[in-house]
């Protein structure tokens, strides 16, 4: 059935709602999510008053059970919970119901020896890893070998499309290739032969985009493929553009939702870019570098069109980046692989040093300039015009110097200790920056891609103190992977637990970074900068007054950073006037009025986002006005820099 036909079916399928009771397969792997998990669903069996019933229904959405067992794509299991008609797309395929989960029961492995290959290869890679667990080279190996990045850092996937290397871990056609090499390896005597090896090679890329999934991507590079084994097996030569011509046109006509697939275009893009670029250089040694070089330029040259209106941005060190991370990665994924699947360890360790090596440009491409469509033009034309021999050197120097002055991140360090209280929206994000380089970061906000672009514009590569003021969303969620963020010296953490908090130590212990819960008196000297802890000061009933309280100082001034305590905190705490003041709790009308009032600073700054909880309080900013205070908000100014000393 082509994709339009299913999508219309799905849409005007009925669904009975409320409470069911359904037998089926999973159509994908579970994906984690806040209720859980989620995963796509296609039933075949409905428990009704007399008992089962055959029941074919269309493809429906799980969400939650994720007290069950561990279930892969092409499972067989029974599902009970709430089920409620709603027809939309899951992961680009439409869906005509979500369901709300009580339990998934397993009941078999998959009736498709496909499927069954597929998932013993899978659980086979999971079990050479988990050696490895918690790695962010490990989870990129995963998505080398079958494109799967769950294990990945958010930072770190986010690090590779800055950096124009996310396509290596959207399995392509080196990945077919190499898969293919094993596989007519491990056939031996069955693959003798150029008719053996080719039908042997048609079977291994269907079961290939099975274990992978068949993302867009991988179909489009399998189905290359299979043009090309299908020409050997008749005799007939087929080149790479007739390849990719006849799987495009193939595919789209079996499936035309992939015209608008991002993934699908920029596959064929970077594709045809390969195929166009190779030669370019033709001639010139070391030929391996140059054809490289040729072919990563024209991939990108061939995909910024689509970046550009569908993202917004292009990566400007992406083809040296490129040519950098290519050969790792090649490496990686053939000595991984073999030592993943082997079972040998030591093999396993060296290509995720490949690995770890690929981060590490990224990570460093991440921080380079994004270009806009102005700047992809001016970068183009300035291209044009290095053609020209006699303008080489000056066209050279004014894309160095552009280059440096758009990496810089806001000047450098600063030239005396500043407090940069960070726009995160709806939440608190602190960072104290020192002219010798130190970084003490309190609290993340709420959202981790934010405070990642944060830190980027600010140039944090490395924190020196890392302040975890409570267990709440808007100060510790952001700091979901922070590891992969910014290299962390040491943390302190507030006294009360919760489940994000409890995530994000568990990552900072796993990275070996020392964690502790200060008591008041203690002091920590970061660069120029003085931090002590003032509170809490006892136990409290209430989590925001058992927020770590800081008396920071630095230059001569003093910074109170007041987390979120109430009154009863304020109270024991006392009167404390500093210069500067984060006032606590985002502005809320917890504060005691009259401790505000004798603990006005000359400058109070609110951390504070749309929200519909009244924040900032019209009353609290009126008696900090009222008491001498400039009150500045970062819903309305944007990060706030306030600079410490003359």
């Amino acid at each position: 059935m082509l994709a339009a036909d299913r999508r219309q079916a799905t849409a005007s399928a009925v669904v009975p709602e409320g409470r069911v009771e359904l037998a089926g397969r999973l159509a994908g792997d579970p994906v984690p999510a806040d209720r859980g998990r989620t995963f796509a669903f296609e039933p075949t069996h409905l428990r009704g008053p007399g008992g089962w019933s055959e029941w074919s229904g269309p493809r429906l959405v799980v969400a939650g059970g994720n007290t069950g067992p561990e279930v892969a794509a092409g499972d067989r299991v029974r599902v009970v919970g709430s089920l409620g008609a709603r027809s939309g797309t899951y992961r680009g395929d439409p869906v005509a119901g979500w369901m709300w989960a009580v339990t998934v029961d397993l009941i078999g492995p998959p009736s498709d020896p496909l499927f069954t290959a597929a998932n013993l290869a899978r659980r086979r890679i999971a079990a050479g890893l988990e050696s490895f667990a918690g790695r962010p080279a490990a989870g990129l190996l995963a998505g080398f070998l079958i494109g799967d990045v769950r294990g990945l850092p958010d930072a770190d996937r986010e690090a590779l499309q800055r950096s124009g290397l996310s396509h290596f871990v959207a399995v392509s056609g080196s990945n077919v290739a190499l898969f293919l090499a094993g596989w007519w390896l491990v056939a031996g005597p069955l693959g003798w032969g150029p008719r053996r090896r080719a039908v042997l090679g048609l079977a291994g890329v269907v079961l290939f985009c099975v274990i992978t999934r068949g993302e867009p991507s991988v179909v489009r590079a399998s189905t290359m493929a299979g043009v090309a084994l299908v020409g050997r097996l008749a005799g007939v030569p087929v080149s790479g553009w007739v390849a990719l011509g006849t799987a495009t046109c193939g595919l789209l006509l079996v499936s035309a939702d992939l015209a608008v697939d991002l993934g699908f275009q920029l596959s064929v893009a970077a594709t045809a870019g390969v195929l166009a670029g190779a030669g370019v250089f033709g001639g010139r040694r070391p030929r391996w570098l140059w054809t490289a070089l040729g072919a990563t330029l024209a991939a990108q040259a061939a995909v910024a069109p689509l970046l550009l209106v569908r993202i917004g941005t292009l990566p400007l060190a992406a083809p040296v980046a490129n040519v950098l991370a290519a050969p790792l990665v090649g490496f990686a994924t053939a000595v991984g692989g073999i030592g993943v699947l082997a079972g040998l360890d030591a093999v396993t360790a060296s290509g995720l040093a490949a690995a770890d090596l690929v981060l590490q440009v990224a990570r460093v491409g991440a921080d380079l300039p994004q270009l806009g469509p102005a700047g992809t033009m001016m970068v183009a034309g300035m291209g044009v015009l290095a053609w020209r021999r006699r303008l080489r050197p000056f066209v050279a120097i004014a894309g160095a110097a552009a280059l440096g002055w758009t990496a810089m991140p806001h000047g450098g360090p600063p030239p005396v200790p500043e407090v940069v209280v960070l726009d995160v929206s709806q939440g608190d994000a602190v960072l104290l920056r020192d002219p010798g380089g130190a970084m003490v970061l309190i609290d993340g906000g709420p959202d981790p891609a934010v405070l990642r672009a944060a830190l980027r514009r600010w140039g944090v590569h490395r924190i020196d103190l890392l302040v975890i003021t409570d267990e709440h969303a808007d100060h510790v969620a952001g700091l979901v992977g922070i590891t992969g963020m910014a290299d962390v010296g040491k943390v302190w953490r507030g006294p009360r637990s919760g489940e994000l908090l409890d995530r994000v130590v568990a990552e900072l212990w796993s990275a070996g970074v020392p964690v502790a819960v200060p008591e008041p008196g203690w002091r920590a000297a970061v660069g120029g900068f003085s931090v002590g802890v003032i509170g809490p000061v006892r136990r409290y009933a209430s989590p925001n007054d058992e927020s770590i309280v800081l008396w920071v100082e630095a230059a001569g001034r003093t910074v109170l950073l007041a987390g979120d305590v109430e009154a009863f905190a304020q109270a024991d705490l006392g009167p404390r006037a500093a210069d500067v003041m984060k006032v606590p709790h985002q502005g809320a009308a917890t504060s005691d009025l009259e401790w505000l009032a004798a603990s006005a600073p000359r400058v109070a700054v609110i951390s504070v986002g749309p929200n519909d909880h009244g924040h900032p309080s019209p009353e609290v900013v009126a008696v900090l006005e009222a008491a001498g205070a400039r009150v500045v908000r970062t819903d309305h100014h944007g990060d706030v820099v306030i600079r410490l000393g003359s």
